[in-house]
């Protein structure tokens, strides 16, 4: 059914191509600040529609099995497709590398984990540590887009760093917490 909301989260997909192209470097070892700030506005957007399309279909009682399907998997794109990008400009890099990496790797486990869990119709309800997990994890990489339109602020990249590192933690965290339940539903 396509809804408000449900157009919104698939608005957040369709963007995934034109948010990398903004970060694709116009040549190999070149900075494009134009591209990084027109995808920092981009990336806002999208996070704009991640808040409303949820609040819309809450708030007019429009929550379908599509939003609750494509909502995660239009975040995951996301923020998979930005932290590659980021990794393959070296705007994350060096022992920065291990945050991202732990972020990627603990959605691809919690996706199989709740796919896993869902064929034994046993849900797992997003905890509130979670939702600080995606908001760090969300302005980590909105400060480290910035951050490649703002070179001469360095805070900027500083402030996108601390984040990714806290939103790494907390992505082990809540990973623990959702491997724990899954692990009872396992033979």
């Amino acid at each position: 059914m396509l809804t408000l909301p449900n157009i919104l989260t698939l608005s957040r997909i369709l963007a995934v191509p034109l948010l990398v192209a903004l970060l694709w470097p116009a040549e190999q070892g070149h900075e494009w600040r134009t591209g990084y700030a027109l995808a920092f506005l981009l990336y806002c957007l999208m996070g704009i529609t991640d808040y409303f399309d949820g609040y819309l279909a809450r708030a007019k009682g429009t929550v379908s099995r599509l939003g609750i399907f494509l909502d995660p998997i239009a975040d995951k794109i996301m923020v998979g497709a930005v932290i590659l990008m980021l990794a393959a400009t070296r705007d994350i890099k060096g022992v920065h590398i291990i945050a991202a990496l732990v972020i990627l790797l603990r959605e691809i486990a919690v996706s199989g984990l709740r796919e896993f869990l869902a064929g034994l119709q046993v849900s797992v309800p997003v905890s509130r540590l979670a939702k600080w997990k995606t908001a760090f994890q969300l302005i980590a990489l909105g400060a480290m887009i910035l951050a490649g339109a703002l070179p001469g602020w360095p805070i900027v990249q500083l402030v996108g760093l601390a984040t990714l590192w806290a939103a790494a933690i907390l992505t082990l965290i809540t990973g623990w917490d959702y491997l724990r339940v899954g692990i009872k539903h396992m033979d």
